[in-house]
């Protein structure tokens, strides 16, 4: 007898936050069939002597929900370790949808997610009108990693509402319609219900998305109909409003299957700590998600994100190679920056918080505030633009900025994610693509809050990023390694694992650039039995199915 694959000798973090211990283990197909000494061989083996086996990272939060259907293999993901991605986060999914709607749908998540909308209208097959059918034709591409979906408020309230959905409140009939046509996507294979009150997200038109302002009593009626179908509520949350806010989210999880939201340490920890753990204390599945490092966009010559004034502007409409030589030509270079010292402290007041990623292979997210930009400038003796022109020049157009909007504070960050609610994720991927890239929390969190820092113990790091995700979507075989369980399964050098420094490409439909990130130090991953990535290169394997909610089987 033989085994279709035997990982040898590794030491397995079981995802249980248990103590890892040494095994081999069998898969057989698309499961695990052996954890222990195995001695048969295996058709093939990988021979895992000093380094980790874990299970397969679950990534909560994406919009992969327009990209995957260019890109079934949903890059930088799957450079990292994810076997398993939920799409329709913050309100924005393309179903259910009427087909005079999909203009409308593409560029919502155009203006919301950064991602274009004649990509999304052209690279996708728009067969569906049903959130099922969405997931059919979700299925039909053949993923490389498993997929699961929550419908959206914003496309569910517009299918109800149409044009009024946007700034009108819903009549107590159409509170009913959009309730029971969340309940039904559910019942057609969504996970659950995701929604967005940000005024700041908004429409191609300026307005903000449909749903911003829908009454709580809206949500609530939603939550009782996705609960009683299994569904959880995602929600993005207007926190100027806090405590409303927060029972609104008890109430999500009183009526459905449970609450998930994204949380950041601007909130307060404190605050959020007394809030969610009562919560819990009342037995509501209550978790949060957020960034495992300062969130922002990341900005370079490569980008069109930097400074904003004529001659800059100008240098947009350049290639690459054009705006190099451009920095490089001394009377062009000097208009760069007396252009910006005109403008005064307001135009270089953001670069207190903008941090050279620096030029090393891995890219440096751990600066201290006495680090940043106008720092470097400051202890150099140059303006900020002039430091950002002469790192530039050095690294031949390569050097990236990182800047920072929120958890900032990297030390009041330690303390969120330590909680027992607050889970690292939100990495976006999928969306804003030519602004920021944190595909790669996960391989940060083996990094740098276990390896570089002892924040998390290994094996609680890969309890966070596998067991606690799937109980959350409430994935009931994966998440964990045992027998019986599915054989998404991760292995990896923990003493080299890293990211790379992001890099853009120009893969989208039309040419459109994005980020992409890869990482080094991941000798395998396999999704349902296959392998899908050997020693960091992707194998082109497409072995990913949709999970759909239990109630549709």
């Amino acid at each position: 007898m033989s085994h279709d694959i035997v990982i040898r000798g590794g030491t397995v973090v079981d995802g249980s936050g248990g103590e890892p211990f040494q095994a081999d283990i069998a898969i057989d197909g698309d499961q695990i069939t052996g954890i222990g000494i195995v001695k048969e061989k295996g058709n093939e083996e990988i021979q895992a002597d000093g380094l980790h086996v874990s299970p397969g990272f679950i990534d909560l939060h994406t919009h992969l929900d327009a990209q995957i259907g260019w890109d079934p293999h949903v890059t930088s993901v799957t450079w990292h370790g994810v076997t398993t991605a939920l799409l329709g986060n913050c309100g924005v999914t393309f179903a259910p949808c009427k087909p005079a709607d999909r203009e409308f749908l593409a560029g919502m998540m155009e203006t919301v997610e950064d991602i274009p909308k004649q990509a999304i209208l052209h690279g996708l097959s728009w067969d569906w009108e049903s959130y099922g059918g969405y997931l059919d034709a979700l299925e039909a591409l053949g993923p490389s990693i498993n997929i699961a979906g929550l419908v959206g408020h914003c496309a569910t309230r517009f299918y109800v509402m149409g044009e009024r959905a946007v700034e009108e409140p819903a009549t107590e009939d159409e509170i009913r319609q959009i309730a029971e046509l969340a309940g039904q996507s559910v019942k057609e294979g969504a996970i659950g219900f995701s929604t967005n009150r940000l005024p700041q997200h908004r429409l191609p038109d300026g307005r903000s998305i449909p749903g911003t302002f829908a009454d709580r009593s809206e949500l609530r009626a939603v939550a009782k109909e996705v609960g009683k179908y299994g569904g959880i509520m995602q929600t993005v949350s207007d926190f100027r409003e806090f405590d409303e806010e927060m029972e609104l989210i008890a109430d999500e999880a009183r009526l459905s299957k449970g609450a998930l939201f994204s949380s950041a340490v601007e909130m307060g920890t404190d605050r959020l700590n007394e809030k969610v753990s009562a919560m819990r204390d009342e037995g509501l599945n209550v978790t949060s998600v957020t960034v495992p490092r300062s969130g922002g966009g990341v900005g370079g010559l490569a980008t069109n994100n930097f400074f904003r004034t004529p001659s800059w502007i100008e240098l947009r409409k350049h290639d690459l190679e054009g705006r190099l030589k451009m920095i490089r030509d001394v009377d062009f270079r000097a208009k760069l920056v007396n252009e910006v010292k005109d403008q005064g402290e307001q135009m270089i007041a953001a670069t207190r918080n903008w941090y050279w990623m620096g030029n090393d292979a891995r890219p440096c997210y751990t600066q201290a505030s006495d680090q940043s930009l106008m720092a470097m400038a400051k202890a150099a003796g140059e303006h900020p633009v002039e430091t950002w022109l002469r790192l530039t020049d050095e690294s031949d157009g390569k050097a990236l900025f990182h800047m920072r909007g929120f958890n900032v504070n990297l030390d009041n960050l330690a303390e969120l994610i330590t909680k027992d609610w607050a889970m690292p994720g939100l990495g976006d991927a999928g969306a804003h693509v030519s602004q920021m890239i944190d595909s790669g929390w996960s391989t940060f969190i083996l990094s740098h809050w276990h390896r570089d820092t002892g924040v998390y113990s290994l094996a609680e790091a890969v309890r966070r990023i596998s067991a606690v995700p799937a109980g959350v979507l409430g994935i009931q075989d994966r998440g964990t390694l045992a027998v019986g369980k599915r054989a998404d399964i991760n292995v990896f050098d923990i003493s080299n694992l890293a990211e790379r420094m992001p890099e853009i490409v120009n893969d989208f439909p039309f040419g459109a650039p994005r980020f992409i990130q890869r990482a080094v130090g991941y000798k395998n991953t396999i999704c349902n039995g296959k392998v899908l990535l050997r020693d960091d290169e992707l194998t082109g394997t497409t072995a990913g199915r949709v999970l759909r909610s239990r109630q549709a089987g």
